[in-house]
This record gives C-alpha cells, structure tokens and sequence, in this order.
C-alpha cells in the first residue's frame, strides 16, 4: 500500500483543512474546517487528531464499521465541547471524511462534502455523498454537478462536525483488491475539477505523490479560491 497526502491554502488567507495518513494502522482522513478567528483549523485538527487516537486504541476491529462511526461521533462530541468552552470558537465545525483499511476491505465515515472515490480498472466512483444544500438541489434534478459548482450557495453545508451535540454520520465498506485507488479530498478540489478529470490525472500520473500534487496543482490553474487537499491511498 502506498499513501500521499498534500494540501495547499489555494488563495485564501490561511489553510483550515487537515489530512490524516496513518501507515501501520491504514486509517486516513481529511477535514475542512469553518468557522472565524481560526475556529475552522482547530475544528479540522481536532477532529482528524481525535479519529487517530480512537482507532489506534482499538486493537482489534472485529465490528470496524461500528468502531469508525464511533470515531467520527466522538470527534463531533470533542469540537462540539472546544466550541462551548471557547466564546471565540463559538460555532465552528468541520467537514470528515475518514478511511480506514482492514483486511483488504475500506470502510468509510463521513459528514460534510468533503469527497471519498474509489477508482478501479480506469474508472472512477463517488462513494460518499454531499451533505449540502446544493446537492439537495442536484439529487431532486433542479441543477447539474456543473451548475453546483458555480452556485453562490455552494458552501452551504447540511450537516457538519462540532456544529450540534450530536451529527448524523454516513457509514459505508466495500472490498479493495490491487490496482485500486482511493481518494479523500475537500471541495477546494471536487469542487474545481470534475470526476473525470480527477480520474485523468490519478491514472496518468507516474506515482501516487505526483497525482497527488498534479491534482492540487490542477485545482490551483482554476482559480484555487478555496483551501484544497487530496490524501491518496494505492493498493500494490
């Protein structure tokens, strides 16, 4: 297995995303943080920094889907805490999309928009789902993935981490085999260049640190308004 990770600030003041990549134990992750007075960063470390130290803690993931949701609600339950004891972090949250591998099966938790692909055999599949108001509006056919992109309330989130004491959280798992990749990014990318030209870039990139930076780079040439970050994970 081979693992990357790369983040850029895009053209924004300061970077409040965070990436995770775990080697021994294969638990990776990314978080876009909100929130001022640089509420969004501490949300987005906190939350990463506290699914590392739930998974680790679990030696043996005999229910691993259980144990990643587990991880995502207490990683809601400690930014939820830092925001109430902090009147200048009031209402900061974060974006998590976790990935953990265990026996050659990926099992995935996530809140937010941030984005989790699996790519196989040329092609590439969104496995998570945005919850934000525009892909409401996608999945009832009122825009496109296009529109979406370009919509001024794009940045709306339906569910985030650390916002309420408790967040409803999507959980999911499928088996890899070798040749696959998968992807975690924040919407600095999926929400710059389209699916298809992720996937061009992962296949015809020579290593998985390239892809990873000619994605962040590819996500730059167009404007790079927003923090982006891509964590990519091989299977050889």
């Amino acid at each position: 297995m081979q693992a990357k990770g790369v983040t850029h600030r895009g053209l924004r003041d300061k970077n409040e995303d965070s990436f995770l990549i775990e080697p021994e134990r294969k638990i990776f992750a990314v978080a876009d943080g909100m929130g001022g007075h640089r509420a969004g960063e501490v949300a987005s470390a906190l939350a990463v920094k506290t699914v590392r130290e739930y998974l680790l803690n679990v030696k043996e993931p005999k229910e691993a889907l259980k144990d990643i949701e587990k991880a995502v609600q207490e990683a809601n339950k400690k930014v939820y805490t830092h925001s109430c004891q902090n009147s200048k972090q009031e209402g900061m949250g974060t974006t998590l999309t976790v990935l953990w591998i265990v026996d050659m099966k990926a099992y995935v938790a996530h809140v937010g928009d941030s984005r989790a692909y699996l790519l196989r055999d040329g092609e590439i599949a969104l496995i998570t789902s945005d919850h934000s108001f525009v892909q409401e509006l996608v999945r009832e056919g009122s825009i496109t993935e296009s529109e979406a992109r370009v919509h001024p309330r794009r940045n709306l989130l339906t569910r985030a981490v650390g916002i309420e004491k408790e967040t409803s959280i999507d959980v999911t798992s499928f088996s890899l085999k070798k040749g696959d990749f998968v992807l975690l990014c924040t919407d600095g990318l999926s929400g710059t260049i389209c699916d298809e030209e992720i996937k061009d870039i992962i296949y015809f990139s020579k290593t998985v640190e390239e892809a990873c930076e000619n994605l962040v780079k590819a996500a730059c040439s167009r404007g790079g308004e927003d923090n982006i970050t891509s964590v990519l994970v091989y299977i050889d």
